[in-house]
């Protein structure tokens, strides 16, 4: 589907959209990014505040799995992710002593860390262009038809990445991830306030 202004759109929408996770620390990133998955990040900046001022990457990578598993309890999937943490921590010390790399097949070769992950990261921490498909920006696409219902989350990141120059991928990203947290929300989403009314055919528009 092409959409006219679509930049300009999302522009006057969120025009100084950032990622929301909160991190000091290269590595805080990563760590705060698997733990968003299937959380929200206003919960994990919640946990992460206490993970981080108790550990550090060496002590991430020496900790008790059960110390670590009560502290991100509330982000859900605790048992898994604490497991990631940890090696993820023994990973970076042994790899690069300690250092995030700009290398996309490293960081998905880690625990619990995926293209979406590894988009986040690299774009975060090394401008690389990327486009980082959450629930949120799926959501987004498929409701304004620039993919499929039927698309993988790869599918509608390639079709993105085609529709929007690749200077504004990052930002594109955060944006639609706002957009689609704040705006285009999976339940009642706020139709009255979308720059994207009129180009939008999902079944949950509303008439306004």
């Amino acid at each position: 589907m092409k959409i006219n202004n679509f930049n300009e759109k999302l522009d006057l929408m969120f025009p100084d959209a950032r990622c929301e996770l909160n991190y000091n620390r290269d590595y805080e990133l990563v760590i705060a990014t698997v733990l968003s998955a299937q959380c929200t990040d206003k919960r994990v900046n919640e946990v992460t505040r206490v993970l981080f001022s108790h550990y550090d990457i060496y002590g991430l990578a020496k900790a008790s799995k059960k110390e670590i598993e009560k502290i991100i309890r509330s982000c859900g999937s605790y048992t898994k992710k604490a497991d990631y943490i940890i090696k993820i921590a023994q990973s970076l010390i042994t790899n690069y002593n300690g250092v995030v790399p700009n290398d996309r097949a490293y960081l998905e070769s880690l625990p619990g860390v995926g293209r979406k992950t590894a988009n986040v990261v690299l774009s975060n921490l090394f401008n690389v262009p990327t486009i980082a498909v959450d629930t949120h920006v799926e959501r987004v696409s498929k409701r304004l038809k620039i993919a499929r219902s039927k698309d993988s989350v790869l599918g509608v990141e390639k079709k993105l990445m085609k529709m929007i120059p690749e200077n504004l991928w990052s930002r594109s990203h955060h944006q639609l991830v706002l957009f689609g947290r704040y705006i285009c929300k999976a339940r009642s989403p706020l139709c009255e306030e979308c720059k994207f009314y009129d180009d939008c055919s999902s079944k949950d528009k509303k008439k306004i």
